[in-house]
């Protein structure tokens, strides 16, 4: 926090939002950096917790502050009303048009909302949100499927080059079982025989091992 405040010169606020009372008393610190005795540092965060944060059920309040409706969801999380405020905050959120400020906010509730039942309701809601690289928001998974799917078409698209440039015919029927292949690992292995095959019947021959295990 130090750091932050000296490179960006701006004020610099640690903010935590608790689900449970008792995080939330813990989490309020002080934080202390100590050195023989003698306190360097001392961090005092800014903690939302169920006992701070009003409970936003209606859709007008929430599109007033909806920041304030996202940390309400989140800080409700595993209260009985969450999908009522989940549903307000949703609402605000949309009335936002699509803007980058809601995507954010609405990747934010997604990640804050942990492994609740709140979250699947979230995303029934709201769809998909935004990206937040390694914490498994439906947006990311979404991106990181299409990412493996076109890295599959990327590797068929190189075998089938391969023998073309070779002169080996591919019937349709391998065409179609090379192209709609998603297994990455086997399209590697496709990709690496396609020197060495004499006909595209070779690019599926099975592996000396596979072999041995059916056998077994």
């Amino acid at each position: 926090m130090t750091y932050l405040q000296e490179k960006f010169c701006l004020p610099v606020l640690l903010l935590v939002t608790c689900t449970d009372r008792r995080t939330a008393r813990w989490a309020t610190g002080p934080f202390t950096c100590e050195a023989r005795g003698w306190t360097i540092h001392s961090t005092h965060p800014l903690v939302l917790g169920p006992d701070n944060v009003p409970k936003i059920t209606d859709r007008r309040t929430a599109a007033r502050n909806p920041a304030m409706a996202v940390f309400s969801a989140i800080t409700h999380g595993r209260d009985p009303e969450a999908p009522a405020i989940l549903e307000a905050t949703a609402g605000a959120l949309k009335a936002m048009e699509n803007s980058q400020a809601a995507e954010h906010l609405g990747g934010l509730l997604e990640i804050g909302l942990g492994d609740t039942p709140a979250r699947e309701t979230w995303r029934e809601l709201m769809g998909f949100t935004n990206f937040f690289p390694g914490r498994g928001t439906m947006f990311e998974e979404v991106y990181l499927d299409g990412e493996a799917k076109g890295e599959a078409k990327g590797e068929a698209r190189a075998i089938l080059r391969f023998l073309e440039a070779r002169g080996i015919t591919v019937p349709e029927e391998a065409r179609e079982r090379i192209t709609g292949c998603t297994d990455l690992d086997l399209l590697s292995r496709w990709l690496d025989r396609t020197p060495h095959v004499q006909c595209v019947h070779d690019l599926f021959a099975e592996e000396p091992e596979d072999t041995d295990a059916a056998s077994a």
